[in-house]
């Protein structure tokens, strides 16, 4: 048997923080609260809903994993969040008109208690939305002292014992890495002369890890897979990992791809077409920011299907993604994909999906999960780029860049779990016994 993982209990408060108090944030928390309230799992969390088989099939040992690791209880989470535009979880949530008013008048008062601090902003980032409670200062450097002065305030008033932060932010325009990114020290030059490389997210992420914090990248943002932040976090002892959270149509090719190649079926071409009418199609619909969001959303199909080994099936695939921002469709986001598959002689073949999905829906529980499980990382002394937790990532970190990550949603599952069992001292399941 391995040998256990020495993991410090889940003792006193967890505080939740999210840059962020929009759609993603707001529904987040009300789902914990109406949870709470209610005594009823939250449907769609791996943390609180699914259970882990231990040793072999006929052993019928099969917790909970909130039973199995030592993980955060519900009831000792607090919320805290940023926001240039709403002031209080409650007015972020009937803003984005994701939760029905009977859903929130229960749970009104403690969402109104979840107060919005003023945010790092900057509209150059995203074009399409006009911040009015904004952080001002002589410079990013400055900045990021107050976030770091945020996240130390909400500790003490709050009573944290622990912090971790996951971005539920826009999309910010795409950018590619420069020299200010490379070290730590190159970083921090950059935030004392305001380099215009340089972020609004990757000022969260470095007031994060200077102050301890775990970092998750619920967006396709460079933010904590930058080399300075990988640095910072390793240097720090903290866990990070991102980005993009694996909602909506992304969600269906990591469950369809891997069942065309499990069976050798070919695959000539891959058309995605989005619809939503929510902030985030407002920021996508301009080119810069769609551009973050394309090069996550493309990515996934290559590392699928591996077309190297499989040129003859998949290496010559046409993978089209578009989205399309239509405001009566508010955050209930409709996807198509239109696939162009052919079998036995070459005949081809297609599949039509139609996914009429409620992206906020589907992304809640990934950011309590997120949250509960770099807790337990940091808890168990883990440091750096956690990739067993690609699982909840359109666009996973990897621990070994030239290798890349893994995007196959059931090999994640499989590294997940296989991951909660070695630290707990168990076996990890292979399937191949009984």
């Amino acid at each position: 048997m391995p040998e256990s993982r020495d993991i410090a209990p889940a003792t006193g408060r967890l505080g939740v923080l999210t840059p962020g108090l929009g759609a993603v944030a707001s529904t987040f928390i009300a789902g914990v609260i109406d949870a709470r309230q209610k005594g009823i799992d939250p449907i769609g969390s791996m943390t609180q809903m699914a259970r882990v088989r231990l040793g072999d099939r006929a052993e019928n040992r099969n917790p909970l994993i909130r039973e199995f690791v030592p993980l955060a209880d519900l009831n000792d989470i607090v919320f805290g969040g940023w926001d240039p535009i709403s002031a209080n979880a409650l007015e972020a949530a009937r803003t984005a008109g994701v939760l029905e008013e009977r859903d929130l008048a229960p749970i009104s008062a403690e969402l109104e208690g979840v107060i919005a601090m003023d945010a790092v902003f900057d509209q150059r980032w995203v074009s399409r939305l006009e911040g009015t409670r904004v952080k001002t200062g002589d410079s990013k450097w400055d900045l990021a002292e107050q976030v770091m002065a945020d996240i130390e305030k909400f500790r003490v008033d709050n009573e944290c014992e622990r912090l971790v932060m996951v971005w539920c932010a826009s999309t910010e325009a795409y950018r590619e890495p420069t020299e200010v990114h490379d070290t730590v020290e190159s970083f921090e030059a950059g935030l004392r002369a305001s380099d215009p490389e340089i972020s609004p997210s990757q000022i969260y992420t470095y007031a994060a890890l200077q102050s301890g914090v775990p970092f998750a990248n619920g967006a396709p943002n460079l933010s904590c897979d930058l080399p300075c932040m990988i640095e910072l976090a390793d240097r720090n002892g903290v866990p990070i990992g991102g980005k993009d959270f694996k909602t909506g149509q992304t969600l269906m090719k990591t469950i369809l791809a891997p069942g065309l190649k499990a069976r050798m079926l070919g695959l000539r071409g891959w058309y995605s077409t989005n619809i939503l009418g929510n902030r985030d199609g407002e920021v996508l619909d301009d080119p810069e920011n769609f551009k973050s969001k394309e090069v996550s959303k493309l990515g996934v199909l290559d590392t699928i299907l591996q077309p190297t080994e499989y040129p003859d099936l998949y290496g010559n695939i046409d993978h089209v993604v578009r989205i399309n921002y239509y405001p009566p469709r508010g955050d209930n986001k409709e996807g198509w994909d239109n696939i162009d598959i052919y079998g036995w002689m070459g005949y081809p073949m297609q599949i039509k999906v139609n996914f009429l999905c409620r992206d906020s829906i589907l992304a809640a529980p990934l950011v309590l999960d997120l949250a509960l499980f770099f807790d337990l990382a940091a808890r168990a002394g883990e440091k750096g780029v956690q990739e067993w937790l690609s699982f909840y990532f359109k666009s996973p970190q990897a621990t070994d860049p030239q290798v890349g990550p893994e995007h196959d949603i059931f090999i994640q599952g499989i590294k997940l779990k296989n991951t909660l069992r070695e630290w707990m001292g168990e076996e990890p399941v292979t399937h191949s016994e009984a």
